[in-house]
């Protein structure tokens, strides 16, 4: 029929409501092999060292260059965009001599619970369409069907129900591709994929674990049983196989470039990912599927002369425009990094606890930025500023019970209490000295050395 539009670009647009109800911001859509890019910047980022101790970077490259090699049968990779803009100034948090400032992201519920609930909501609906052979869309019924995997059968892979928490190290979730995934995500913060030019771009990818899951063997095929959204009305055969794949942080995927791919926005100088209409407070998923989408344009880079984010930076963590070395960026130091921090740059961590926000927060595009919706990732009591002597006195018990439900708990009681003596050390106030008694003789080398060099700083001046 003349004007009719093509079932792939309806299903499209009947996924971007689902979307949007959902409650992300933004999507877009681009191929598996859109970033042809990422590979050798990848790997000029791995060869100069810049991922310092994550070295599951290095061990998953294969993966991480090429999202294609995750799931061959997969023709789009849907990329969703759901914002946590802050209510106020996180700059206004850093330097306050008897606090901590811990990032935007860290304030509320952990946002792996609360973002990945909407992806799986989103795949069911796309796994319940290719079961009815169709959806209903505003004119009526639509006939669509995902593209058959020449092998007949999906990566091996867990059903959703059997995701295993708390397989890597000390931490309490499996690494995401940090990796993380067929369906995974990422928090704009300096972090773990290579950015424009080959260094790390803003993440959290091994801060939920210290190994990655290869393909297929955490990955999350979604149960046909459990649909949602899609008529039963068209009498198809249910498909072989899910026509999604959804890891779940457990995937070594670069969302940042792909989300650039999908049209979402762009990597800055920052290597955040930052949009004209979003901003660069965002978390981001990623849902492979074998359903053939129209692709977005890319999006270009907007950042023209401004170089606020680099500038800023407490610990020149960026050695040119749109690179970033991972062994300096606070976020890697106070989330990632395993033992006593460099001495040099301990003082320019300053009071910053978990994370810090420096870059994202002096982003001019901000002033265009979406608001959160969601009131669980908005602070909750105590995670904003908390004050560094309660923290001090953290035992694993109180740590965990403090931080249930945050992110902040992944790290653990030793790295955290190593940070807030950091912060101590650097606070100017000689009377918080007490606080670091007892850590001293920490039986974790890591606090201890630090409580040991806080003391000296605060006697010292």
């Amino acid at each position: 029929m003349e004007g009719a539009v093509p079932p792939g670009a309806a299903l499209k647009a009947a996924l971007a409501r689902e979307a949007q109800a959902a409650g992300f911001a933004k999507m877009g859509v681009c191929r598996p092999d859109a970033i042809p890019q990422a590979a050798g910047r990848l790997d000029a980022f791995l060869a100069a060292g810049r991922h310092g101790q994550m070295g599951w970077m290095a061990e998953r490259a294969a993966w991480r260059r090429d999202p294609a090699a995750l799931w061959p049968a997969a023709r789009s990779v849907v990329m969703l965009a759901e914002s946590y803009t802050p209510d106020h100034d996180p700059l206004d948090d850093v330097g306050l001599a008897e606090r901590g400032a811990v990032s935007v992201y860290a304030q509320g519920r952990d946002y792996h619970d609360v973002v990945k609930k909407r992806l799986k909501r989103l795949a069911r609906w796309l796994a319940g369409v290719a079961e009815a052979g169709g959806f209903d869309g505003p004119e009526g019924w639509v006939a669509v069907t995902p593209v058959r995997e020449a092998s007949g059968e999906a990566p091996a892979g867990r059903g959703m129900g059997d995701m295993r928490e708390g397989e890597a190290g000390s931490r309490e979730a499996p690494a995401r591709g940090p990796g993380r995934r067929g369906s995974g995500l990422a928090v704009s913060r300096p972090g773990l994929d290579p950015g424009p030019r080959g260094d790390m771009e803003p993440g959290e990818e091994g801060e939920t674990g210290d190994r990655e899951a290869l393909p297929g063997e955490t990955g999350n095929r979604v149960p046909l049983s459990k649909t949602q959204g899609a008529s039963s009305s068209a009498h198809a055969a249910k498909p072989a196989v899910s026509p999604v794949k959804v890891f779940v942080d457990t995937a070594p995927v670069m969302e940042k470039p792909l989300a650039q791919a999908a049209g979402l926005g762009w990597q800055g100088k920052h290597t955040n990912l930052l949009g004209r209409d979003l901003g660069n407070w965002i978390f981001l998923g990623a849902i492979f599927t074998t359903f053939d989408l129209p692709p977005d344009r890319a999006e270009t880079e907007h950042c023209g002369s401004c170089r606020k984010c680099l500038d800023i930076c407490p610990t020149d963590a960026f050695p040119a425009p749109f690179e970033l070395d991972a062994r300096r960026c606070i976020s890697y130091l106070t989330i990632e990094h395993r033992g006593p921090v460099d001495e040099s740059l301990r003082p320019g961590i300053g009071n910053r606890i978990y994370g810090c926000d420096d870059c994202l927060a002096i982003c001019p595009w901000n002033k265009f930025a979406v608001a959160g919706r969601d009131m669980r990732l908005a602070p909750a009591p105590g995670r904003r500023a908390p004050e560094l002597a309660a923290l001090a006195g953290l035992d694993d018990a109180g740590f965990r019970a403090a931080f249930s439900g945050s992110p902040i708990k992944r790290i653990g009681r030793d790295r955290f209490v190593r940070n807030v003596c950091y912060a101590i050390g650097n606070s100017g106030r000689p009377a918080l000295g007490a606080a670091l008694g007892p850590l001293v003789s920490d039986p974790d080398p890591g606090v201890a050395d630090a409580a040991r060099w806080a003391k000296i700083r605060l006697e010292t001046g």
